[in-house]
Protein backbone atom coordinates (compact mmCIF):
# COMPACT_ATOMS: atom_id res chain seq x y z
CA UNK A 1 0.00 0.00 0.00
CA UNK A 2 1.30 3.26 -1.17
CA UNK A 3 1.67 6.45 1.59
CA UNK A 4 1.29 9.94 1.05
CA UNK A 5 2.06 12.70 3.64
CA UNK A 6 -1.13 15.56 3.95
CA UNK A 7 -1.42 18.59 6.11
CA UNK A 8 -4.92 19.95 6.94
CA UNK A 9 -5.70 23.40 5.15
CA UNK A 10 -7.82 26.46 6.14
CA UNK A 11 -7.85 28.16 2.30
CA UNK A 12 -10.91 30.24 2.42
CA UNK A 13 -10.25 32.41 -1.10
CA UNK A 14 -9.24 31.69 -4.42
CA UNK A 15 -6.08 34.13 -3.29
CA UNK A 16 -5.55 31.38 -0.24
CA UNK A 17 -5.35 28.67 -3.20
CA UNK A 18 -3.24 30.32 -5.35
CA UNK A 19 -0.59 31.05 -3.21
CA UNK A 20 -0.91 27.17 -1.83
CA UNK A 21 -0.28 26.19 -5.43
CA UNK A 22 2.54 28.55 -6.19
CA UNK A 23 4.41 27.03 -3.07
CA UNK A 24 4.30 23.80 -4.87
CA UNK A 25 1.18 22.03 -3.07
CA UNK A 26 -2.06 21.12 -4.16
CA UNK A 27 -5.00 21.37 -2.64
CA UNK A 28 -7.40 18.00 -1.80
CA UNK A 29 -10.14 17.03 -0.18
CA UNK A 30 -11.42 13.56 1.56
CA UNK A 31 -15.11 12.81 1.85
CA UNK A 32 -17.35 10.12 2.30
CA UNK A 33 -17.93 7.68 5.65
CA UNK A 34 -20.14 9.83 8.75
CA UNK A 35 -17.11 11.98 9.12
CA UNK A 36 -17.03 15.75 7.82
CA UNK A 37 -15.14 16.72 4.78
CA UNK A 38 -11.97 17.59 5.34
CA UNK A 39 -9.57 19.93 3.55
CA UNK A 40 -6.27 18.80 2.72
CA UNK A 41 -2.81 19.61 1.08
CA UNK A 42 -0.79 17.82 -0.44
CA UNK A 43 3.23 18.20 -2.04
CA UNK A 44 2.26 18.04 -5.71
CA UNK A 45 6.10 16.68 -6.38
CA UNK A 46 5.35 13.51 -3.98
CA UNK A 47 1.73 13.15 -5.88
CA UNK A 48 2.88 13.39 -9.32
CA UNK A 49 5.34 10.65 -8.26
CA UNK A 50 2.43 8.17 -7.22
CA UNK A 51 0.70 9.22 -10.33
CA UNK A 52 3.42 7.83 -12.52
CA UNK A 53 2.25 4.07 -11.01
CA UNK A 54 -0.01 2.02 -12.70
CA UNK A 55 -3.54 1.84 -11.23
CA UNK A 56 -3.18 4.60 -8.84
CA UNK A 57 -6.67 5.72 -8.89
CA UNK A 58 -7.79 1.87 -8.07
CA UNK A 59 -5.52 1.55 -4.94
CA UNK A 60 -6.15 1.87 -1.33
CA UNK A 61 -3.40 4.78 0.02
CA UNK A 62 -2.58 5.39 3.81
CA UNK A 63 -3.13 9.00 3.74
CA UNK A 64 -1.46 10.57 6.77
CA UNK A 65 -2.73 13.55 7.89
CA UNK A 66 -1.34 15.71 10.37
CA UNK A 67 0.52 12.37 11.75
CA UNK A 68 -2.87 10.29 12.00
CA UNK A 69 -3.12 7.74 9.26
CA UNK A 70 -6.35 6.64 7.50
CA UNK A 71 -6.90 4.68 4.60
CA UNK A 72 -8.61 6.67 1.34
CA UNK A 73 -8.86 6.02 -2.58
CA UNK A 74 -8.06 8.44 -4.85
CA UNK A 75 -11.11 9.50 -6.88
CA UNK A 76 -10.43 12.26 -9.11
CA UNK A 77 -7.96 14.38 -10.55
CA UNK A 78 -8.19 18.25 -11.79
CA UNK A 79 -5.53 18.98 -14.43
CA UNK A 80 -4.64 22.38 -15.85
CA UNK A 81 -6.03 22.37 -19.27
CA UNK A 82 -2.63 24.17 -20.45
CA UNK A 83 0.70 22.73 -18.33
CA UNK A 84 -1.24 18.98 -17.80
CA UNK A 85 -0.16 19.65 -13.88
CA UNK A 86 -2.25 17.96 -11.09
CA UNK A 87 -4.27 21.17 -10.00
CA UNK A 88 -6.63 19.56 -7.08
CA UNK A 89 -7.39 15.74 -5.71
CA UNK A 90 -10.59 14.41 -4.30
CA UNK A 91 -9.94 11.51 -1.72
CA UNK A 92 -12.66 8.73 -0.74
CA UNK A 93 -12.62 7.61 2.64
CA UNK A 94 -12.65 4.04 3.36
CA UNK A 95 -14.91 2.48 5.55
CA UNK A 96 -15.04 -0.94 6.17
CA UNK A 97 -17.69 -3.12 5.00
CA UNK A 98 -19.18 -0.11 2.61
CA UNK A 99 -19.53 -1.12 -1.00
CA UNK A 100 -18.05 1.58 -3.85
CA UNK A 101 -17.82 1.29 -7.38
CA UNK A 102 -14.32 1.69 -9.07
CA UNK A 103 -12.60 0.71 -12.29
CA UNK A 104 -9.92 -1.74 -12.01
CA UNK A 105 -7.42 -2.25 -15.06
CA UNK A 106 -7.33 -5.33 -17.16
CA UNK A 107 -3.94 -7.48 -17.20
CA UNK A 108 -3.33 -9.80 -20.09
CA UNK A 109 -0.44 -12.76 -19.16
CA UNK A 110 1.42 -15.49 -20.84
CA UNK A 111 1.62 -13.74 -24.03
CA UNK A 112 4.06 -16.57 -25.34
CA UNK A 113 2.50 -19.44 -24.37
CA UNK A 114 -0.43 -18.64 -26.78
CA UNK A 115 -0.75 -20.24 -29.65
CA UNK A 116 -2.70 -18.22 -31.61
CA UNK A 117 -0.99 -15.16 -30.88
CA UNK A 118 2.28 -17.24 -32.10
CA UNK A 119 0.65 -17.88 -35.28
CA UNK A 120 0.17 -14.14 -36.08
CA UNK A 121 -3.12 -13.85 -34.35
CA UNK A 122 -4.11 -10.51 -33.14
CA UNK A 123 -5.18 -9.64 -29.96
CA UNK A 124 -8.45 -7.07 -29.50
CA UNK A 125 -8.71 -5.39 -26.41
CA UNK A 126 -12.88 -4.32 -26.42
CA UNK A 127 -12.38 -2.99 -22.33
CA UNK A 128 -8.91 -2.07 -20.90
CA UNK A 129 -10.98 -1.32 -17.23
CA UNK A 130 -13.89 -3.17 -16.07
CA UNK A 131 -15.71 -1.37 -13.56
CA UNK A 132 -16.90 -3.43 -10.04
CA UNK A 133 -18.64 -2.50 -7.22
CA UNK A 134 -17.37 -4.31 -4.10
CA UNK A 135 -16.04 -3.30 -0.18
CA UNK A 136 -13.02 -1.45 -0.08
CA UNK A 137 -11.57 -4.55 1.33
CA UNK A 138 -11.75 -7.09 -1.51
CA UNK A 139 -10.75 -4.36 -4.22
CA UNK A 140 -8.91 -6.15 -7.01
CA UNK A 141 -5.49 -4.55 -8.11
CA UNK A 142 -6.56 -6.05 -11.69
CA UNK A 143 -8.57 -8.64 -13.66
CA UNK A 144 -6.35 -10.75 -14.99
CA UNK A 145 -6.58 -12.26 -18.05
CA UNK A 146 -4.47 -15.58 -18.80
CA UNK A 147 -3.73 -16.41 -22.51
CA UNK A 148 -1.70 -19.59 -22.08
CA UNK A 149 -3.26 -22.04 -24.95
CA UNK A 150 -5.50 -19.76 -25.92
CA UNK A 151 -6.05 -20.35 -30.17
CA UNK A 152 -7.21 -17.81 -32.54
CA UNK A 153 -11.09 -17.41 -32.64
CA UNK A 154 -11.28 -17.72 -28.88
CA UNK A 155 -12.75 -14.94 -26.70
CA UNK A 156 -12.73 -13.60 -23.05
CA UNK A 157 -15.76 -12.91 -21.49
CA UNK A 158 -16.57 -11.17 -18.16
CA UNK A 159 -18.26 -14.94 -17.16
CA UNK A 160 -14.82 -16.45 -17.55
CA UNK A 161 -13.02 -14.23 -15.26
CA UNK A 162 -13.18 -15.46 -11.32
CA UNK A 163 -13.86 -12.81 -8.80
CA UNK A 164 -13.82 -13.28 -4.92
CA UNK A 165 -17.06 -13.53 -3.43
CA UNK A 166 -18.40 -10.07 -3.37
CA UNK A 167 -17.23 -8.61 -5.77
CA UNK A 168 -19.48 -7.77 -9.11
CA UNK A 169 -19.11 -6.06 -12.35
CA UNK A 170 -21.68 -3.05 -12.70
CA UNK A 171 -22.84 -4.42 -15.83
CA UNK A 172 -25.54 -6.52 -14.30
CA UNK A 173 -27.29 -9.49 -16.74
CA UNK A 174 -24.68 -8.91 -19.83
CA UNK A 175 -21.72 -11.54 -20.43
CA UNK A 176 -19.87 -9.17 -22.34
CA UNK A 177 -16.51 -9.34 -24.06
CA UNK A 178 -13.14 -8.21 -22.55
CA UNK A 179 -11.39 -9.26 -25.63
CA UNK A 180 -11.01 -11.44 -28.62
CA UNK A 181 -7.70 -13.00 -30.31
CA UNK A 182 -8.41 -12.55 -33.62
CA UNK A 183 -7.30 -13.86 -37.02
CA UNK A 184 -4.26 -11.96 -38.39
CA UNK A 185 -5.33 -9.07 -40.99
CA UNK A 186 -3.37 -9.82 -44.40
CA UNK A 187 -3.54 -6.85 -47.32
CA UNK A 188 -3.41 -8.28 -50.64
CA UNK A 189 -1.79 -5.73 -53.01
CA UNK A 190 -4.13 -4.24 -55.61
CA UNK A 191 -4.02 -5.93 -59.37
CA UNK A 192 -3.06 -3.11 -61.90
CA UNK A 193 -5.19 -1.41 -63.66
CA UNK A 194 -5.57 -2.63 -67.58
CA UNK A 195 -5.47 0.43 -68.94
CA UNK A 196 -1.93 1.27 -67.37
CA UNK A 197 -0.58 -2.21 -68.18
CA UNK A 198 -1.57 -0.95 -72.19
CA UNK A 199 0.28 2.38 -71.31
CA UNK A 200 3.22 0.92 -70.07
CA UNK A 201 3.62 -1.80 -72.87
CA UNK A 202 2.95 1.21 -75.33
CA UNK A 203 6.11 3.05 -73.84
CA UNK A 204 8.16 0.07 -74.20
CA UNK A 205 7.49 0.17 -77.97
CA UNK A 206 6.14 -3.49 -77.38
CA UNK A 207 3.07 -2.68 -79.19
CA UNK A 208 3.81 0.30 -81.62
CA UNK A 209 1.43 0.86 -84.48
CA UNK A 210 3.41 0.03 -87.62
CA UNK A 211 3.48 2.41 -90.23
CA UNK A 212 2.22 1.94 -93.46
CA UNK A 213 4.17 1.40 -97.22
CA UNK A 214 3.44 5.71 -98.20
CA UNK A 215 4.07 6.91 -94.83
CA UNK A 216 7.24 5.20 -94.87
CA UNK A 217 8.15 6.10 -98.22
CA UNK A 218 7.78 9.58 -97.38
CA UNK A 219 9.68 9.61 -94.19
CA UNK A 220 12.81 8.13 -96.57
CA UNK A 221 12.63 10.78 -98.51
CA UNK A 222 13.00 13.41 -95.65
CA UNK A 223 15.73 11.50 -94.34
CA UNK A 224 17.54 11.30 -98.04
CA UNK A 225 20.60 13.69 -98.32
CA UNK A 226 20.25 16.75 -100.82
CA UNK A 227 22.72 15.77 -103.61
CA UNK A 228 24.60 18.98 -105.00
CA UNK A 229 24.75 20.06 -108.01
Amino acid sequence: MNSLEANTRNTKTKGDVRSLRLAGNIPGIIYGGTEQNQKVTILKKTLKLLLEKDNFLSNIIALNLDGKPQNVLPREITYNVISDEPTHIDFLRVVPGVKIRIEVPVQFINHETSPGLKRGGVLNIVRRKIELKCVSEKIPEAIIIDLDGIEIGESFKISSVKLEEGVAPTIMGRDFVIATLAAPTVVKEPEKPAEAETEETAADGKDAVPVADGDKKEVDEKKAPEVKK
